[in-house]
């Protein structure tokens, strides 16, 4: 491609609206300009390197015995209904009726039409296993589109569905799914590690998130600095809390003025005890309805355990009006002693002896307060986020708090949505089962993203070999110079030859805007044919990733390359 005839609209100045480094640079580069919230057009170099990262993913979805299908990104609510989904999934699911009034939504998942494909045609064991997937556009109503690619609203992506006749064979697929998704997100030339994983709204019991590592990422993972562990903050649970090996005695319920310490820092400080002595009272809102979670002084509400453990659809901290409106005290000095609205407690809470709590009454905290003497609770279960002071809960080793971003989830789904829809076949004794499903989706686009979070310096993107849109650009600066043009047009129609992706400056521009240009839409390799070509017959050959330059003759340049090229691309295969 040439460079003069390419859509490639550059902007020296970072758009006011970009907030992340891959946001600035996508557009900074002209590879996706904006159409409206969390909706954007992809330019010719964005559409490379994506259809680079799909490219990919087929290839290992293929190999992993999947076949690729299409579906309707419009879906009937029937379908949705039928699965239990259409008001379980939430506002970001885009809901419309037709000229007849009927209802339908925009996907932004297709667990109900495949499982209503496979469910009309395959009726028996011996259409088993099955592993169908597409990569499509969905559509997901954020209510704060942000990030660009990162988090849109519409957005591309690979979903893919599994059905097996057992559950063994359907953690055989899982395995070699999980073993395509390693490949994929290796052969893109990304740093990432896959992490157990809450299931959310897709549902299933069991599965794994696929992180890119980087600092700038929207989660935060929790591995373990010795053996495998690792897993996303909604799910990570640290060593289980053990019971003291000696009775501890029960001390006399007491009661004590606490004047204006509401928070914990300024209660502890008080009564000169530390946070682990001290027991707070959350108020959450749980559908709704109020909830009181209980947990020590030093640890925090995961919203997602709560969620889970109360079967919940939505859960939100209560504001201070809304606790005083539930329980009649104000925040601070809450209490599980008498209080009317449902308690729950994290499993550390469970183990305490004569811990401090709020007395329900202002400026007022109650000591030497035992969960079975002086309150019961409905329900125990780790309820908190790990933190680095924790211990690994497979090797008690110490854990490392990271940052990712999620391009790729895979799900166990089991015969969730199977028994939804009926989704049945004969086994080979005669007999109607459910499908045992898997599910598993890539990021297409905002795996671009991630890797730009990844890869990049002051300067602009450095795309790894795999994904960059092209794999070398030729720099012509001097257009108007006979010799050095015919060098570079010679490069680059001998790189075409042999296969390379080759982008060619022939602009009428400043040495300077070239160089500049090529390193920020982050090219692999860039070779110059200047002023050196005109004096010693040599081309400038330079790597992006680390700035490495070298000079070879003409006559060396493409041979010498493209087996590089070609190297580099075998090791990643």
């Amino acid at each position: 491609m040439r460079y003069s005839q390419l859509l490639l609209p550059t902007l020296k100045e970072t758009p006011a609206e970009a907030e992340v480094v891959s946001h600035k640079l996508l557009l900074r580069a002209g590879f996706i300009r904006k159409i409206t919230s969390g909706v954007y057009s992809y330019l010719p170099l964005g559409l490379a390197t994506l259809r680079k990262v799909e490219k990919i993913v087929r290839e290992e979805m293929n190999n992993g015995g999947a076949q690729e299908v299409l579906l309707p990104m419009v879906q009937p609510a029937d379908l949705w209904q039928e699965s239990g989904r259409w008001d379980k999934y939430g506002p970001e699911l885009l809901r419309f009726k037709d000229r007849h009034g009927r209802e339908s939504c925009l996907g932004p998942t297709h667990e109900e039409v495949i499982t209503t494909l496979v469910r009309r045609e395959v009726h028996s064991y011996r259409g088993l296993p099955l592993n169908l997937y597409q990569i499509q556009t969905k559509f997901r109503d954020e209510i704060r589109p942000r990030f660009g690619l990162m988090r849109g609203r519409e957005f591309i992506m690979k979903d893919g569905y599994s059905f097996d006749a057992t559950e063994e064979d359907a953690g055989k697929t899982y395995e070699t799914m999980h073993y395509a998704y390693h490949r994929v997100f290796s052969r893109c030339g990304l740093k990432f590690r896959a992490v157990e994983a809450d299931t959310g709204t897709i549902g299933g019991n069991f599965s794994h998130e696929f992180m890119v590592l980087a600092d700038t990422g929207e989660d935060t993972l929790v591995i373990c600095k010795k053996c495998t562990y690792a897993a996303n903050m909604e799910k990570a649970t640290a060593m289980a809390p053990v019971a003291p090996v000696e009775e501890v005695a029960l001390l006399p319920l007491a009661k004590k003025e606490t004047p204006g310490k509401r928070k914990v820092g300024a209660v502890t400080e008080f009564l000169g005890i530390t946070a682990q002595e001290l027991v707070k009272t959350m108020v959450y809102l749980v559908d709704g309805q109020p909830v009181a979670v209980l947990l020590r002084g030093d640890h925090e509400v995961q919203p997602v355990k709560l969620k889970n453990l109360l079967g919940a659809v939505e859960v939100e901290m209560a504001d201070d009006k809304q606790v005083f409106d539930a329980t009649g005290v104000p925040t601070g000095y809450l209490g599980p002693i008498g209080l009317k609205i449902r308690v729950v407690a994290d499993r550390e809470v469970a183990l305490m002896k004569n811990f401090v709590v709020g007395a329900n009454e202002k400026n007022f905290h109650s000591l030497n307060v035992n969960l079975g003497r002086d309150f019961e609770v409905e329900d125990v279960a780790d309820l908190r986020m790990v933190t680095e002071d924790d211990r690994c809960p497979v090797c008690g080793a110490e854990l490392n708090l990271t940052r990712g971003i999620e391009v790729g989830h895979i799900f166990k789904l089991g015969k969730t949505y199977s028994q939804a829809l009926n989704g049945v076949f004969l086994d080979n004794q005669g007999q109607e089962q459910h499908y045992v499903m898997g599910c598993y989706g890539i990021g297409v686009s905002r795996t671009v993203a991630a890797s730009i979070e990844q890869n990049h310096d002051k300067d602009g993107i450095i795309f790894p070999l795999p994904i960059a849109p092209f794999q070398v650009v030729v720099l012509n600066l001097s257009p108007n110079d006979e010799v050095i043009t015919a060098a570079a047009e010679k490069l680059y129609l001998e790189f075409k030859q042999q296969g390379v992706d080759v982008l060619i400056d022939d602009r009428d521009e400043r040495p300077g805007s070239k160089f500049k240009d090529a390193d920020l839409i982050g090219i692999p390799y860039r070779l110059t044919v200047g002023k050196s070509f005109a004096k010693e017959g040599v081309v400038e050959i330079r790597k992006r990733v680390d700035g490495e330059t070298s000079s070879l003759p003409l006559a060396e340049v493409v041979p010498d390359l493209t087996a590089r090229i070609r190297t580099e691309l075998a090791a990643v295969v």
